[in-house]
């Protein structure tokens, strides 16, 4: 929704203060960079995980106060000390990245919110970090939003997601609404496909709305940013709700006029 790589994170985005653009960049190029390892390319499994496991090494040097001699970690290090940010989110983000290389199915929602939980939260927990706005309600609103932003991509990314042999619906939500992994594949959108969709994003627009307090509840550009992508979320919702969830012939996605829309909602509502 912000870009067409990693979604969902707000990078040197005009709204972003100048003072916190750097330590955005340097987050997103570690979160992108560990992205591209799990998912890009042809390498093997062992290899991506092995490249994974070369960054958890590049961390721990940091956690140890050590210098680091990787571009992308020279600059991580010292966003993190100039901005004392935790080191477990980024740890939470590897995690996820090397789950993405050896699990391709999620059984029940809850497992898929855990994942959620280490691939799209710690986002929301370093822009509080960096915002110095962690407080315990501003995190559980964060985590809602962020969790609500992931279903949302997975939702538009249906068939993408099984060109990569991946299915994040959860398979019990398959099986409740008598929906087959063949189904998918021959991108049927019968009733039984329209009323799967239109569960899960009612599912997900109640997970976004119970965290967008947060979005008024916090100052000048910080809380019109994150109305931005609040508005954004339920946006890209009400588009997959206008094409009765048939994601796999127009992937939906936010146009000029869209984004004009969410930019009206952003400041009046």
């Amino acid at each position: 929704m912000a870009v067409d790589h990693y979604e969902n994170f707000p990078v040197a985005s005009l709204l972003l203060p100048a003072r916190l653009r750097p330590a955005v960049t340097a987050i997103y190029a570690f979160a992108r960079s560990a992205d591209d390892i799990a998912d890009e390319g042809d390498a093997r499994p062992e290899e991506r995980l092995a490249a994974l496991h070369a960054y958890d090494a590049q961390l721990d040097l940091i956690q140890q106060r050590l210098p680091c001699t990787h571009p992308i970690f020279k600059r991580l290090q010292q966003t993190i000390a100039g901005h004392a940010l935790p080191l477990q989110p980024f740890r939470d983000l590897l995690s996820a990245f090397r789950q993405d290389v050896v699990t391709t199915r999620y059984p029940r929602y809850p497992d898929l919110l855990d994942y959620c939980r280490r691939s799209a939260n710690p986002v929301g927990t370093l822009m509080l970090h960096l915002y110095g706005a962690a407080n315990e309600e501003n995190l559980r609103n964060s985590d809602a939003i962020c969790s609500a932003l992931q279903l949302i991509n997975f939702w538009q990314d249906v068939a993408i997601d099984w060109q990569k042999a991946r299915i994040y619906l959860p398979l019990e939500d398959l099986e409740h609404f008598g929906v087959s992994e063949n189904d998918i594949a021959k991108a049927c959108s019968d009733q039984r496909w329209q009323q799967l969709m239109q569960f899960e994003v009612t599912r997900a627009r109640a997970l976004m709305l119970s965290g967008a307090p947060l979005a008024r509840r916090l100052p000048g550009r910080i809380g019109l940013e994150l109305r931005m992508v609040v508005q954004g979320g339920l946006r890209i919702l009400e588009r997959i709700e206008a094409v009765q969830g048939d994601v796999f012939r127009q992937r939906p996605k936010l146009g000029k006029p869209d984004w004009l829309l969410v930019g009206w909602r952003g400041l009046t509502r």
